[in-house]
């Protein structure tokens, strides 16, 4: 077992990285993942724009196991080490099957690195990753308040600027969902302000959006309340992290099957929508069990089984069309939230 904790990163790539010849790298901070995949294949001395050394693959479109498998075992043009990396995984039975084949006899000649998603407790490819001494498994979480302040001190540091305590404070604030979106945003600041030694926080004001903690649970409270503003600011946030909107859909889902089961309770027992949320809803986040409580006194069951259809819908129509799967999900959302606000 090789798992290797978010903050255990760098010193695992500067010491042991290079003994592993597979690697997963999991977690909510999309930014982070491809951040820290990129270190890692920075740090192999294989020529990353040599296409004969390096090959990149899209998780959607793997046929099987054997497109991975083939790859990895095939010798390069020019010999020497080569690179597969394989993008937007989460739970590909193919590419689960490739990396346990690959964690039972490691290649000799390449090196793999899957990124994927928010793998949960117990997700297939996870486990693997999880359970295999020859597999490199690391998770990539969202900076905390000290994760966040060496980022700050890092990114102004380099472009010769400080920043006073007021400062600092508002633009760790609007910080911290995504690691390549707070880098992004501390590198706009830095670029505003050249030319000045200090960073003030006007300067903050002015220039840093919202890059804060970036959370589906975001958007499926705003579809509950019926807040249209603030569920497309969510998936602004959302989308510009990189993070799958189709993500959004499986929590809303998710979501409104609790809201289903939560309702029929509430008819069947004549229970307050209070009493329900605190007998059925002990997985809820505090913060957000009056949101739930105020949609139960709102939506009847038939509405909610309604709705219910239109998401799995959606869901199918989003992963046969991938192409236009932001515009459905949101399009799609939106008219979810009309019905809540209506309500």
């Amino acid at each position: 077992m090789s798992e290797v904790k978010s903050h255990e990163f760098d010193s695992f790539l500067q010491r042991s990285a290079a003994i592993y010849r597979l690697f997963l790298l999991y977690g909510p901070d999309r930014g982070l993942v491809s951040e820290r995949a990129s270190e890692l294949a920075g740090s192999f001395g294989i020529p990353l724009d040599d296409p004969f050394a390096v090959v990149k693959l899209d998780a959607a479109t793997l046929q099987g196991a054997g497109s991975v498998l083939d790859e990895v075992n095939a010798i390069g043009l020019f010999g020497g080490d080569k690179l597969v990396w394989v993008r937007g995984a989460s739970a590909e039975k193919a590419l689960t099957e490739a990396l346990q084949i690959l964690a039972a006899d490691p290649p000799a000649g390449a090196r793999l690195i899957v990124e994927a998603g928010d793998l949960k407790k117990g997700a297939a490819l996870r486990k693997v990753g999880e359970t295999s001494r020859s597999v490199a498994s690391i998770a990539c979480y969202s900076d905390d308040i000290r994760g966040l302040q060496a980022l700050v001190d890092t990114e102004l540091s380099e472009a010769g600027l400080r920043i006073g305590p007021a400062a600092r404070e508002r633009l760790v604030e609007a910080l911290g969902g995504d690691r390549m979106a707070s880098r992004n945003e501390l590198r706009k600041l830095a670029l505003y302000c050249r030319g000045k030694d200090m960073v003030d926080e006007d300067d903050v004001l002015g220039i840093v959006g919202d890059a804060s903690a970036i959370s589906v649970d975001d958007a499926v409270d705003a579809v509950l309340k019926g807040d249209a503003d603030a569920l497309l600011h969510a998936m602004k946030k959302i989308t510009t992290s990189k993070t799958p909107p189709f993500l959004v859909l499986q929590a809303c889902l998710r979501q409104f099957q609790q809201l289903d089961v939560m309702r029929a309770e509430m008819d069947a027992s004549r229970q307050s929508a209070g009493q329900v949320v605190a007998s059925l809803g002990r997985g809820l986040h505090f913060r957000r069990k009056p949101v739930v409580e105020a949609a139960l006194k709102h939506w009847t069951g038939p509405a909610i089984r309604r709705e219910l259809g239109r998401l799995q819908a959606t869901i199918y129509q989003s992963r046969s069309r991938q192409s236009l799967e932001e515009s459905l999900v949101i399009q799609n959302l939106l008219a979810i939230t009309i019905q809540s606000a209506r309500r």
